[in-house]
């Protein structure tokens, strides 16, 4: 099989949450770009039909919902409006997360809360909101997940994103079990330092020279560097026996060097 062949992402159709920036962007290209039909979701809409004449320019499809994926009826109807467009969802990509650097002292409910619902509970209503679907439809499909190297090891200020992630890092392995039979592959990535827009100014600046020092690369990734993992992953013909795994994309960071 050639290579083209291998990640041919034609009939397939793809959502993406947290798609109107950063890696859910470069997700949405790089899916449609393999021929993947893909439904863009996220709160800022304007920036999600700039994305969608992006691709459109280059041949591919895409279509836009408003989606805030802590609002559990959103999440139904963005998959009611993809399959009216589209079709049955037959990949999930689960990527839209936040963060909230404080001290696990001086985290307040409201913010605790918060930052569990996006970066957790929308990853189990959507995986469910999909599942349901592919099942019923009587389809395979994948999800993916976006976890991070701060759900396998901890750091100062940051105890409440590592523990919504190492929550996600479970949920993939244990939804990998209960879907296998209705061939449903659920997988994972945990990315360290990736640039994005959201954070160039400060990974840019002297600052971070204490930060890139932990990464045996010497240097931070660029979203580009997930390409080849997010492909493989969505492909049933490249990683059909793969499934519960999370794979590590962090320049050696979270490697325990002696």
């Amino acid at each position: 099989m050639r290579v083209s062949e291998l990640f041919d992402l034609t009939g397939q159709v793809a959502l993406i949450t947290g798609a109107s920036s950063g890696l859910g962007w470069r997700f949405a290209q790089v899916l449609a770009r393999q021929g993947a039909n893909v439904v863009l979701a996220a709160r800022r809409t304007e920036r999600l039909e700039t994305l969608k004449a992006e691709i459109e320019a280059v041949g591919g499809q895409a279509h836009c919902v408003a989606l805030d994926v802590a609002d559990r009826d959103a999440i139904t109807a963005a998959f009611d409006e993809a399959e009216k467009v589209f079709g049955t969802v037959t990949l999930l990509v689960n990527n839209a997360g936040m963060a909230i650097q404080k001290m696990a002292t001086d985290m307040s409910d409201e913010e605790y809360r918060r930052l569990m619902s996006v970066n957790t509970d929308a990853v189990w209503y959507c995986s469910q909101e999909a599942s349901k679907r592919m099942i019923a439809a009587g389809t395979p499909g994948s999800i993916i997940n976006v976890a991070s190297v701060l759900g396998l090891r901890v750091a100062q200020s940051l105890s409440v994103y590592a523990i919504s992630k190492a929550a996600v890092a479970q949920m993939t392995k244990a939804l990998a079990v209960e879907l296998a039979r209705y061939k449903i592959r659920v997988n994972g990535f945990a990315p360290g330092y990736i640039r994005t827009e959201i954070n160039q100014a400060f990974l840019d600046s002297p600052a971070s020279a204490a930060m890139i020092k932990n990464v045996p690369q010497r240097r931070f990734g660029e979203p580009s560097d997930l390409d080849g993992t997010l492909l493989l992953m969505a492909s049933e013909k490249a990683s059909g026996f793969m499934t519960g795994e999370i794979i590590v994309v962090d320049g050696g960071q979270s490697l325990p060097i002696v």
